[in-house]
Parts: C-alpha cells; structure tokens; sequence
C-alpha cells in the first residue's frame, strides 16, 4: 500500500473536463481487513475530494491562460523526459514542464539545457504528484509563453492514476522492453488514458512485443484509446506525436 496516500485502494475514476465527476469501488479493499472500515474510507474519500477540488482550481488557471495542461504517466525509464527533449524539434507549439520525481532535479536540469522553462517538484517519498503539488509548482512557470504545459508525473504505474492534478488529458507511455503485458497488469493506469505511446519502438525487433495485442487489451479496457507507435531515431512518429498534442489543444477531443 502505498503509504503517503492509500491511493492503491481506491479507484477513482473521473474525465478530465471542466465538469468531472467521479465514482469509487471500495469493494476492492475487501482483501485488506485492514482498511476495510467507514473512518477509514471516509478519510481516504475526504483527501481525494480536497484533491479535485484543488484540481478543478488548476484546471481554471491553465484556461485562463489559454495553456492545455497534458499529464505524462509512466513506468520510470519509459522515455518521458527524452520525449520532451526532443518534442520541440517537431512542433511550432511552446510547452513548459512540471517535473515529478522522489529526488534529484535531474530531469528539470535535462530540459533547461534544451532551452525548455522547467520547474522540479521532489516530492520526497510520494508515489506520485497531486494537485496541490502541481498548483504549487505553477508560481514558477510563466505560462504566458507557452501553449502547453506538461505535467511529468512520478515515474508509477499505479499511484498517479488516482489523483486529478488539473489537467485536460492523460498521456500514458509504454516502452517496448517493458512488454505488452503491463496493460492487463496495470488496468486502471490504461483506463485513464487519452492516447497511450509505445516508446522505444525501433526496438520492437529485439523484443518479445506485440502491437497487434497491445492494441485488443486497450481496446477492452478503453474503447476511445488512441496508440502511437514512437522512437526518438523515427522523426515521422514524432511528427505523429506532436500532430496528435496540436489536434487537443483547448482539450479538444
């Protein structure tokens, strides 16, 4: 369990428009007696709600800036940073980024040497970013001269899937070695997404990796799901990338 939030035992499920709504299934905790209790949920439930509210603030402050906000989620590794190294090769758009990791601004220091505006959140031993972090971060970066605002979440297949941190659309990356079957494995991360990028592809031929099956397993868990295929080496799935963030700027779908 994850011991900053007890986002894995809950599910919480909401869009990412401006009126979102959300349901949990509390009977999945069912497995920990431990947690299984009213005061327990109650609290769990009060957190999460304090969250979306803070969300929807952030949500508001990147409209009134006519910035869409794209949340990046991941296993650590999958390529997030990189893709946003080398996104501004392929699209007139401005971005800037928030950055989420345990320790280090590595990542934030990674992007400034492009000529990238970036902000490091460390959030010390949280699994994943929430929306108070994130409204936190936004003192520090002037989305007066971006487009797009990115927010890179902790490298996590599970905790960031649970928190709304004010975004419009969820973008979740899935390296080729790490294999297709992460999508069955880690469900509710897929569900939330908008688009999912299978990074790393020009490595497709080295490894035990299946598009066509990716491709069902999203598809059973979410209808709407878009797939693109991308390598840094590929300047055309790049091109393919920053064509599809064109297309759903303003949150558009």
């Amino acid at each position: 369990m994850c011991q900053d939030c007890g986002c894995s035992i809950t599910r919480h499920d909401h869009s990412l428009s401006p009126s979102h709504s959300h349901a949990r299934v509390d009977d999945n905790i069912a497995t920990n007696p431990q947690l299984n209790d009213k005061k327990t949920l109650s609290v769990i439930h009060k957190i999460l709600d304090k969250n979306d509210i803070e969300a929807q603030h952030n949500r508001q402050h990147f409209e009134d800036k006519s910035v869409t906000a794209f949340n990046l989620m991941s296993s650590p590794g999958s390529g997030k940073t990189t893709l946003l190294e080398n996104l501004f090769q392929y699209t007139d758009l401005k971005y800037a980024v928030i950055e989420g990791d345990l320790e280090t601004s590595r990542d934030a220091d990674r992007l400034k040497a492009k000529g990238i505006e970036a902000f490091q959140i460390q959030t010390g031993a949280a699994c994943h970013l929430d929306a108070f972090m994130v409204h936190s971060a936004l003192h520090h970066i002037n989305l007066e001269s971006v487009d797009i605002c990115f927010v890179e979440n902790v490298g996590n297949l599970v905790c960031p899937a649970s928190y709304d941190v004010g975004t419009h659309k969820n973008v979740v990356l899935l390296s080729v070695p790490e294999g297709d079957d992460k999508i069955e494995k880690y469900p509710v991360m897929f569900r939330r997404a908008d688009v999912v990028l299978i990074t790393k592809s020009d490595l497709m031929p080295h490894f035990d990796f299946s598009i066509e099956e990716s491709k069902a397993q999203l598809k059973k868990l979410n209808p709407d799901i878009e797939l693109i295929e991308v390598s840094i080496k590929d300047p055309k799935s790049m091109e393919n990338v920053a064509i599809w963030f064109n297309k759903h700027l303003g949150g558009n779908a």
